[in-house]
């Protein structure tokens, strides 16, 4: 991306901006330094390596995404049994195995797509772009949902433990989260990951406790249990028959499917790994599956083995810790209580970890999708802390949302929740099933095995979830996504219909002089100089060119272009990918000085890499107007011949923001309209 290309290079909001002179300015800048971090130089590579996560980091924020969904999952499985408890043995097998399952298929997906991306990028490359925005407008509800479904558990779990009669600031706590978290992730994503991994560990620890104890307490009770298992479904068979037994039992495997719903998180944080990525990230899958099968199918066979049954006011989980430690003492100090309320804390902590996996994961996908025009340029962009900031607000802003309207409750929320992440899981494995279909590589069958068992369980799942949920509230996340998807149709049919309606500038090039021979003419800096900020080499830029010699005709003896390689999202994937945006600014203003020569101008050009357009190509255009004194700065702007209000959302407003900041600063700046035109009617 560079700057002056209008249909590519956007506003950032709250990027670092030259403060003018004053007290409070500077009070100002050190604050938000102090909230938001000092800016990073994307140009060096230690900032990529120090923004990246190890896997044992990874697995906090993400894989926490899939461990706290045992938070919620294994309870509503379990009510789901409801007088059926015995086949909670078999539900924590299914449990664990359909986590593995599914974690082992996409380990071969982070293979096939080693830059990231998850089920939009898989279905988009291997099904088709419709297919892909399907998949991707889920996955962004779904990531809105993970952020409120986290929060709001993690307010459950603090109130289980809580006095009766504060139960008013629940809402109010939750909502405090969201922007604390939001605040977090502004800073960047390492900065958020390490404040809270001690969390994530005092999680492991006293869940470990809890499944390790529970069941070792319980191990000289097997025969019984066991007879009782048997002798539950020996009855269960007699009264329900085989087909209603199973219906039972595929009931309450659905009901659970918030469980799975954290797995895909690996495979679409690829970007933000250690190299070697790829190896990094099927090490953090291997992490989060082992860890999630183990605790929530742990967390089943307790509740059998416990007798837990559901309480007013309080989660299953905390039932199940205050049956395993609430009557433990010590020389008479109650220390089962408190063990209680750590682990209650921990999980409820480990909750607003997870909602990480929103913060990181959802911009990601929205960065993607805007990359391939489906959203907004503009979520594409990072902020000089290299996150991406616009995506982090709006996931924010709408998981406080849907948290407001729900009033917190998860149960509804838990509905709307595990509807969307297995219209992603099957696409992804559908697709993943067409690739080794296709190909005759080597561990075809294997691979065709591998996504075929997760592709029947994952499609299983979202039936069975539809059919349950969907009249009790999933209709709302059927609705939203729907029209998610509506909304990106729409926006990528704007995008197309500017750039074929700017292709027409092409033609331009057809119709310019030869190179002349000769010395090409020699640049005077105290002659009227000409700053053109221009984009990719194109008839957008050369009609700028053009038209400045046209409206002043031979005034200008120097012509100098400017252009900013900006790094976004789709480019941040390491020092490498900064390069090659160097050398690809570089090449297109070379040609751009070749076009000013075979004109007989005087030409030169500066360039820079950053993340942010406006602020760079002030600080160049600054040290030109030094260099030569007499320059005025010219910047394109589309003009759209049929103003809309969405046009300002969809498009820059790089030209304006800069020619009001090089004027405050004394220097001469105009925009030159590029005329979209209206579509002749037929």
């Amino acid at each position: 991306m560079a700057a002056g290309t209008p249909d590519r290079t956007h506003r950032a909001g709250g990027r670092e901006q030259a403060a003018p002179a004053g007290t409070a300015s500077r009070r100002f800048a050190r604050l938000r330094t102090l909230v938001f971090g000092a800016p990073r130089d994307v140009q060096d590579p230690r900032t990529h390596h120090s923004i990246s996560l190890v896997a044992m980091l990874a697995w906090v924020g993400l894989g926490a995404d899939g461990l706290s969904s045992s938070a919620y999952g294994p309870d509503e499985a379990f009510r789901a049994l409801g007088d059926h408890r015995y086949l909670a043995v078999a539900l924590a097998l299914a449990t664990a195995t359909t986590v593995l399952v599914i974690a082992v298929a996409y380990s071969k997906i982070i293979e096939r797509f080693p830059f990231g991306g998850g089920g939009y990028v898989v279905a988009t490359e291997l099904l088709g772009p419709r297919v892909g925005v399907v998949s991707g407008s889920s996955l962004l509800v779904d990531y809105v949902l993970t952020i409120s479904v986290s929060v709001a558990s993690c307010g459950d779990a603090i109130f289980s433990f809580l006095p009766r009669g504060l139960e008013a600031w629940k809402l109010p706590v939750e909502a405090l989260a969201i922007g604390l978290l939001v605040v977090l992730n502004l800073r960047g994503v390492k900065e958020s990951v390490t404040i809270l991994a001690p969390i994530f560990g005092l999680f492991l620890v006293t869940h470990l406790v809890l499944i390790v104890g529970g069941v070792g307490a319980h191990l000289p009770d097997v025969p019984r249990v066991a007879g009782e298992v048997g002798h539950g479904f020996r009855a269960g068979l007699a009264e329900l028959g085989g087909l209603g037994l199973l219906a039972i039992f595929v009931r309450a495997y659905s009901m659970g499917a918030g469980t799975y719903t954290g797995i895909e998180a690996v495979s679409n944080g690829i970007q933000i790994m250690r190299e070697p990525k790829v190896h990094t990230a099927k090490r953090t899958m291997a992490y989060m599956a082992v860890s999630l099968a183990f605790t929530a199918g742990g967390i089943l066979v307790c509740y059998l083995l416990f007798r837990v049954a559901p309480e007013e006011g309080k989660t299953m989980n905390a039932v199940l810790l205050d049956r395993f430690a609430g009557g433990w003492s010590l020389a008479g100090v109650p220390v089962g209580r408190g063990f209680v309320v750590v682990a209650l804390l921990a999980e409820a902590a480990l909750l607003v970890v997870a909602a990480q996996a929103g913060f990181i994961d959802g911009p990601r996908v929205m960065a993607n999708m805007a990359h391939d025009s489906w959203l907004p340029h503009r979520f594409g962009q990072l902020s000089d802390r290299l996150t991406i900031q616009d995506g982090v607000l709006l996931m924010g802003g709408a998981s406080l949302a849907t948290l407001l309207w729900t009033r917190g409750d998860i149960l509804h929320l838990v509905t709307m929740y595990s509807i969307n992440v297995f219209v992603t899981f099957s696409l992804s494995q559908l697709a993943m099933l067409r690739y080794w279909r296709r190909t005759r590589a080597s561990g075809r069958r294997r691979g065709l095995a591998i996504h075929g068992v997760a592709f029947v369980l994952c499609l299983a799942i979202l039936v069975g979830t539809v059919y349950e949920k969907g009249a009790q509230g999933g209709w709302i996340t059927i609705l939203v996504t729907s029209l998610v998807v509506g909304l990106c149709l729409a926006i990528r049919r704007h995008y197309r219909s500017v750039q074929a309606n700017l292709r027409r500038l092409d033609d331009i090039l057809e119709v310019l002089p030869p190179h002349p021979p000769g010395p090409h003419p020699v640049l005077d800096p105290k002659g009227p100089t000409a700053v053109l900020l221009v984009g990719g080499y194109g008839g957008l830029g050369v009609h700028a060119l053009l038209t400045i010699q046209r409206t002043f005709p031979g005034h200008f003896r120097n012509f100098v272009f400017v252009s900013v390689g900006v790094i976004d999202a789709a480019s941040m994937k390491g020092i490498e990918e900064v390069d090659r945006v160097r050398l690809r600014t570089q090449s297109a203003l070379e040609q751009y000085v070749a076009l000013a020569h075979r004109l007989k101008l005087a030409a030169d050009f500066r360039m820079e890499i950053g993340t942010e357009a406006v602020s760079v190509a002030e600080k160049l255009c600054l040290e030109l107007a030094r260099e030569y004194p007499r320059s005025v700065v010219f910047a394109g702007k589309l003009v759209f011949q049929q103003e809309r209000w969405f046009q300002r959302l969809l498009h820059n407003e790089t030209a304006y923001q800069l020619q009001r900041r090089l004027q405050l600063g004394g220097l001469n700046a105009m925009v030159l309209p590029v005329r979209v035109l209206a579509p002749a009617s037929p």
